[in-house]
């Protein structure tokens, strides 16, 4: 009950910020002051954006290492998250495979007739080689990654510190207990951030709107209507893999993830969501050790939506430029994409990084980001509501296939500390 009511605040703040935002850009004629306007109005989202990044470090930390120091051995560490990057790595292929098919099936970039003129987009092709892969993957302190939030490098720590742990055994129960604690109270304060969610999708849409109009929901419809068809595809395809795992038991968990998705959609933010979807699927349930270990890992890995995205828009660039790809450069650019956009979640505005990079190595002109910078925050929005679905869905297979949807102990606890109070 309390977490449909959530919900249909949401779809409120949602629907009143695409109004006010509206409204704004309506009787407000001088771009300079609706975009002072917007800027004030963006406090709200932007002080809920820095509350989730203040627990999303020790969140990540606590709940992983708690996972993985639970777990019997480091050979069932191994084998849990062998399982799970089986599943990340043909989810990948789905979606990259996916985007490519529909947008040589759609041409949303053919009859643009771009020339290119050598202007520059802004973002640091060369932030994924192989140098800056190496650098976003492996910490070189453990207090680093916890300060800038740097994702991937405290799934790296929080693994080698799990791990050991595990290897441990008895040793080292006090301190796995000791960062069990401290997991319920990041979950206690990650319930009262999660009040805010509301005020923060009002300030993001009114502040969006308010700056850009509604035209801009108008301006690349075609290229917008079909990455989001392809998304509509992606997400069916994701629950039928689903379904024939779980069974009719996937609807529940549909159903479970839809906060957490509304989240993620209407903030452009997979972060923001991190925590509710912890919270909603210990409901499905799932014991604790699997998501806390699995969700970290998808948050790192398995992307869909961001990669998806990565091919639909390096074709469209191309379209767009009038330079034609043949099959086997496309199948190259896909397994490229395979690679680099493992790794990305320290990298900030990730899928533009990854998708520089791709348009320098095939020789694609860069400015073509220009394209999509406009209307990136929107496109982001579905990205980020994919990844939900995707790791979601990614923990609840793991889970299966390791006998793990029960509610355990530790589960039970994580419902109750996590359990707001009515609103």
């Amino acid at each position: 009950m309390k977490s449909s009511r959530m919900t249909t605040y949401i779809l409120i703040a949602m629907l009143l910020g695409i109004g006010a935002g509206a409204l704004i850009h309506n009787t407000v004629a001088d771009p300079a002051t609706q975009k002072q306007i917007a800027g004030y109005v963006s406090i709200g989202s932007t002080i809920f954006l820095r509350l989730i990044k203040m627990i999303i470090a020790p969140l990540v930390f606590s709940t992983l290492v708690a996972g993985i120091g639970h777990m019997a051995d480091a050979g069932t560490v191994g084998r849990v998250g062998g399982k799970a990057m089986l599943w990340f790595v043909c989810a990948s292929l789905v979606s990259l495979t996916l985007g490519l098919v529909l947008v040589n099936l759609f041409e949303p970039g053919v009859g643009i007739h771009k020339v290119a003129t050598g202007a520059s987009s802004g973002i640091n092709a060369n932030a994924m080689s192989v140098a800056g892969f190496v650098t976003h993957v492996f910490p070189d302190s453990a207090i680093r990654p916890m300060v800038e939030n740097e994702i991937l490098q405290i799934v790296v720590f929080s693994l080698f510190f799990g791990v050991a742990c595990a290897s441990m055994g008895e040793r080292a129960r006090a301190v796995v207990e000791s960062i069990e604690s401290l997991s319920h109270i990041i979950l206690r304060v990650t319930g009262y951030v999660m009040k805010l969610a509301p005020l923060a999708v009002l300030c993001a849409m009114t502040s969006t709107i308010a700056t850009n109009g509604l035209s801009i929901l108008v301006n690349y419809a075609k290229f917008m209507g079909e990455f989001y068809f392809g998304l509509v595809c992606l997400w069916l395809v994701l629950v039928l893999a689903g379904f024939l795992i779980l069974g009719p038991s996937i609807t529940r968990l549909v159903g479970l993830v839809r906060e957490p998705f509304l989240i993620a959609f209407s903030t452009a933010s997979s972060e923001a969501a991190y925590p509710k979807m912890l919270e909603q699927l210990a409901k499905f349930p799932i014991a604790r050790r699997i998501s806390s270990f699995v969700l970290p890992l998808g948050y790192s890995f398995n992307l869909d939506g961001t990669m998806m995205y990565c091919t639909f828009a390096s074709v469209f660039i191309a379209q767009a430029y009038d330079i034609p790809l043949g099959f086997g450069t496309q199948v190259a650019m896909l397994l490229t994409l395979m690679l680099t956009s493992k790794g990305v979640a320290g990298v900030p505005r990730a899928s533009l990084v990854v998708i520089a990079a791709t348009l320098s190595q095939f020789s694609l002109p860069e400015e073509g980001l220009l394209l999509i910078l406009g209307i990136d925050t929107f496109l982001d929005m579905g990205r980020s509501a994919t990844n939900v679905i995707g790791n979601s869905l990614a923990t609840a297979v793991v889970a299966k296939w390791e006998g793990q949807l029960v509610a355990d102990e530790e589960t039970r606890e994580m419902i109750e500390e996590v359990e707001l109070e009515p609103v």
